[in-house]
């Protein structure tokens, strides 16, 4: 077994490793960028060493600095986790020139798989089944119009070398198809390098069936069962489960044996899932081959009770597999979802910020949370905003549902916006506890699923409220900025003592007016009166309001406080004097950036009469492409930005006049 590894990636899959590589007693070598010096996996690491700036193309994707690294730290091999250079054959090279075990597949295996339309015909030849489609080396824009008509609409337009849904586009009609292809060629072309496009036919109703393989060096080659991952946005995954629901032992076995069939094709080594679409009459295709660990490897460890990253290093270190095809056994229902700092409301757009305050669920045998972060580090805009993979384990896929329903209830994030809340409604949904399961599952429940949530505003402001008033009686003796005795009109002397305070939430701005008596607070909210009683030990608020007695998680950052109602976080801004109000009727007509990123494309001029609708600039945040659309018909008076540009979250993009 290796002494020493580096880890050439960042985030949770290199905590990942790390804990699992220590457990041999393997040192560990990490990476990092200027962004990540703080990082958790550097603090994990036995060394770490500086990579260069944040950019990925000046830290991660440097494979001469991290071989040069590893050859300077005495590393005997090199675990590239997932994304980066995981499936990067000059990598995987370089490790070999270099004389550093690469703990993946061949370099012949990655370049077999790299390219998507390679791999299909790979596949075809071995008898692994395909969806029909277009998999050729003429790409120009005719060639593929032609062979687009040829396999017949709906489609699905995906990039060559790509994969977590960039460079992919569902193409409905032949009239969509150029500003289809040109949006996902940049896609690709960004993300990727390479803009090769292939063209398959859409299965309308399909679920994303995967399998786990392993191969080892002596001739073994096993799948771990299958994993469900149908639930996905942008066609990137949001929920994984294993095993698959409705699926038969019989279905199990031909799909493993294809899995295994299409990793032998290529004379695999190591860790590899083979992705199938499964219709609903039972058939099933093979979409892609990942030759790396993924994602959502941790559903299988929970099922099997395997270490998979303990059977890659074996693997690398040139061990046989740890188990035969009928030593694998199944236990038990696992489910994971990707904590993302992102806004489920606003077209799932990606958030940054520091994560002020967080909370997650206890681990047990039940629960488990692969993070790379921790209180107060920062979510960048250079790198995926996946703040933590939630796992949970029980004896059935009920029971599993169950356990995560509370484990998000328990998970607490401030700071940035995330998707707790979509989480949860997705795994409540009654047509998920079915197992009523395809890739188009959250555009069909769009509408339940993105429902204005049941507000309980006026309960969150009354424990903002009472939060505010315990936290400055336990800061009695020092002056701070809630003291009532700084307000202009808070409590007065010979009088029953009163405060009133102002809290926003967006635009709406709420006042609570608080009587303290003798025995408890007399809460007045509008036209509403309570009685409340409330007691603050560190971030957990006991309130009694009215003749309800509750227990919320509370946190203050600045003049922010957030309440957590289960899984709804609250957030109030706590004003000390009124705020101007200023006249925005001069930029009802603007545009303005919803994060930070690049303009990839304007697609008006200054004069230009515009429809409510018209896509007028692109912008490009993450590797993902979004639309900035107009939202009346007017005519654009401006444009501040040329592609290329670097913009701010809220910046003025389009000035435009709104038609009468």
């Amino acid at each position: 077994m290796f002494r020493k590894i580096l880890i050439a990636n960042r985030g949770e899959i290199a905590c990942r490793i790390i804990d699992t590589a220590h457990k041999l007693g393997i040192r560990c070598v990490a990476v990092y960028s200027e962004a990540d010096a703080n990082a958790r996996h550097v603090r994990m690491a036995d060394e770490a060493y500086l990579l260069g700036p944040a950019p990925s193309k000046d830290s991660y994707l440097r494979l001469d600095k991290i071989i040069a690294i590893a050859q300077k730290s005495g590393a005997e091999a090199i675990h590239p986790g997932y994304g980066f250079l995981a499936e990067n054959e000059q990598f995987a090279q370089a490790c070999a020139d270099a004389d550093i075990v690469f703990i993946g597949p061949p370099v012949s295996a990655i370049t077999a798989m790299g390219s998507k339309s390679a791999a299909k015909n790979i596949m075809q030849k071995a008898g692994v089944p395909l969806v029909p489609g277009y998999h050729g080396e003429d790409q120009s824009d005719a060639k593929l119009a032609e062979e687009s008509a040829k396999v017949g609409y709906p489609q699905l337009l995906k990039a060559a070398y790509g994969g977590g849904g960039k460079g992919m586009r569902v193409v409905w009609s032949e009239d969509e198809f150029a500003s289809a292809l040109a949006g996902a060629r940049r896609e690709a072309t960004a993300g990727f390098g390479n803009d090769k496009m292939l063209i398959e036919r859409y299965l309308t109703k399909p679920r994303h069936i995967e399998i786990q393989v392993f191969a080892d060096n002596h001739g073994n080659a096993v799948y771990l069962a299958e994993r469900d991952c149908s639930i996905q946005r942008r066609h990137q995954k949001v929920i994984e489960e294993a095993p698959a629901p409705n699926f038969t032992q019989q279905q199990r076995e031909s799909m493993g044996e294809a899995a295994v069939k299409a990793a032998q094709a290529i004379d695999y080594r190591g860790a590899g899932t083979v992705e199938f679409l499964f219709d609903e009459d039972g058939s099933f295709y093979f979409m892609e081959m990942n030759t790396r660990l993924q994602v959502e490897h941790p559903v299988t460890e929970m099922i099997t009770g395997q270490d998979l990253v303990n059977w890659q290093l074996l693997i690398a270190a040139g061990e046989p597999l740890p188990l035969s095809q009928d030593q694998v056994q199944i236990d038990g229902h696992a489910i994971e979802v990707r904590v993302y700092a992102e806004d489920p409301d606003n077209d799932f757009l990606p958030a940054t910020g520091k994560l002020t305050y967080l909370r997650q669920p206890e681990a047990s045998r039940y629960v488990r949370v692969d993070t790379g972060v921790v209180e107060n580090d920062e979510v960048s805009p250079f790198y995926d905003p996946m703040i933590a993979k939630l796992i949970v384990w029980d004896q059935s896929r009920d029971r599993a549902i169950s356990r995560m329903l509370r484990a998000l209830d328990d998970y607490r994030i401030a700071g940035v916006t995330t998707n707790l809340g979509f989480l949860t409604s997705l795994a409540e949904h009654p047509a998920f506890k079915a197992a009523e399961l395809d890739t188009n599952f959250i555009n069909q429940h769009h509408d339940s699923l993105f429902a204005p949530a049941n507000q309980q505003n006026n309960q969150a402001l009354v424990l903002a409220a009472l939060y505010i008033l315990q936290q400055q009686k336990s800061q009695v003796n020092h002056k701070t900025s809630f003291s009532p005795w700084q307000f202009s009109h808070g409590w007065r002397l010979n009088e029953t003592p009163t405060v009133t305070l102002t809290l926003r939430r967006g635009d709406e701005e709420n006042q609570v007016t608080i009587e303290q008596h003798q025995q408890h607070y007399q809460v007045q909210l509008g036209e509403q009166s309570v009685i409340c009683n409330a007691e603050l030990n560190g971030d957990e608020l006991s309130a009694v309001v009215g003749e309800h007695r509750t227990k919320v998680r509370v946190s203050q950052y600045q003049d922010t406080v957030s309440v957590f109602i289960k899984h709804q976080r609250y957030d109030f801004i706590y004003q000390t004097e009124v705020a101007t109000d200023l006249d925005g009727a001069e930029h009802a007509g603007s545009l303005t950036a919803p994060m930070n990123g690049t303009v990839v494309a304007v697609l008006v001029d200054k004069g230009a009469v515009v429809k409510a609708g018209d896509t007028l600039v692109i912008m490009e945040a993450m590797k993902m492409e979004y639309s900035i659309k107009a939202t009346q018909d007017g005519t654009v008076n401006d444009v501040f930005y040329a592609a290329g540009d670097l913009v701010q979250d809220g910046a003025e993009l389009v000035d435009f006049t709104a038609d009468e």
